[in-house]
């Protein structure tokens, strides 16, 4: 295995030369002196000691990336934008799965930490749990996504930036959709525990039933998941939640699921039972992820602007890992509907 001399040798340079290039000194160097160089790295196939290197800078170019669990398909999605956002900035990304559990974010907050790790993202947890602020505290520079600060904590300013859809608007929209195609039996099935984002696309769902008339024909139908908030298996619920809604007196006519996961799931259930998408029940999920458009029928969904999301989250972890006595800020984005095939074909809203 060739090592940093051996490419010092090949490129006829001194071996300070070749550590200028592996650390990015290369502006006081000549044109034809860094091709020869980089030309020797691939001719040897040099893979520099990335550990050594960040030993002796104190700097290493990963950040960590928290998730509930990789295995629900929004995560997933987010994770595929971020790692394309990151590598584009020559980063590398260390993924945890924490099953929003407080033992397990600590002990990934202490891995980053060991591995010199300087910026982390964490995703859809409750960011009022001390091992945040005390890794705050200890310099890690973070960003909260898709979960905004609690009002207590809201109060004072917090150490780390939040990136958010607007989940009131996420579930307003969906439901104000239902309703302008002509369902009045509305429902809103989740996983029953609930998150900050969770209980803001509840609330958005009430408050688009009330403007129309509809509170007391809107009701949530809850699952429990065998696992911590059920984030890996949303499919699974949602297609036993079928049940619970053929059973409702009177029976929807519309159903918000929390996310398409589980709207994909509860599709399969409803149509196991003979029910008929969207003739007999219509179903709208939140995320548009990839599957929403391949099931039969297509799903509808309200979509967030991922990229624009992962873009911003990815630009504040940087530039507040370089400038750490930058203020955190918050940032909301505003969602979009996607229409497909399984929302009944009603009165179209204008615009549409």
């Amino acid at each position: 295995m060739a090592n940093i001399r051996d490419v010092a040798n090949r490129a006829e340079v001194s071996v300070s030369s070749v550590s200028n290039v592996l650390n990015n000194r290369t502006d006081q160097m000549r044109p034809e002196t860094l091709a020869r160089i980089r030309q020797s790295m691939l001719d040897l196939n040099y893979q520099p000691n990335r550990i050594a290197q960040q030993l002796k800078t104190g700097q290493t170019r990963m950040i960590g990336l928290l998730v509930p669990s990789i295995v629900n398909p929004s995560f997933a999605m987010l994770t595929r934008e971020i790692d394309r956002v990151a590598k584009a900035n020559q980063y590398r990304v260390l993924l945890g799965n924490t099953y929003r559990q407080a033992d397990e974010e600590q002990a990934f907050l202490e891995d980053m930490f060991a591995h010199g790790v300087k910026g982390v993202i964490v995703v859809a947890t409750a960011m009022d749990r001390p091992h945040f602020a005390d890794a705050a505290r200890q310099g890690l520079v973070m960003v909260n996504y898709d979960s905004l600060m609690s009002s207590d904590l809201s109060k004072g300013q917090p150490p780390f930036d939040s990136v958010s859809m607007d989940n009131v608007e996420a579930g307003r929209l969906a439901t104000e959709h239902l309703i302008q195609r002509g369902c009045r039996q509305l429902a809103f099935a989740t996983e029953s525990s609930l998150t900050i984002s969770r209980s803001h696309k509840i609330e958005g769902f009430f408050v688009a039933a009330k403007a129309h008339g509809l509170a007391d024909r809107a009701h949530v139908i809850e699952g429990t998941a065998e696992v911590a908030y059920g984030d890996a298996e949303m499919t699974e619920l949602g297609r036993a939640l079928a049940a619970k809604i053929l059973q409702a007196s009177p029976m929807p006519d519309g159903v918000v699921a929390i996310n398409d996961a589980l709207g994909i799931g509860l599709m399969a259930g409803l149509r196991q039972a003979g029910v008929r998408i969207p003739q007999d029940i219509s179903v709208i999920g939140i995320d548009n992820i990839p599957l929403a458009d391949l099931v039969q029928p297509p799903m509808s969904s309200v979509i967030p602007p991922l990229g624009e999301m992962v873009n911003i989250m990815m630009h504040r972890l940087l530039t507040r890992i370089e400038n750490p006595a930058l203020a955190p800020e918050e940032f909301l984005f505003t969602p979009r509907l996607i229409c497909r095939q399984s929302v009944i074909a009603g009165e179209p809203s204008p615009g549409e």
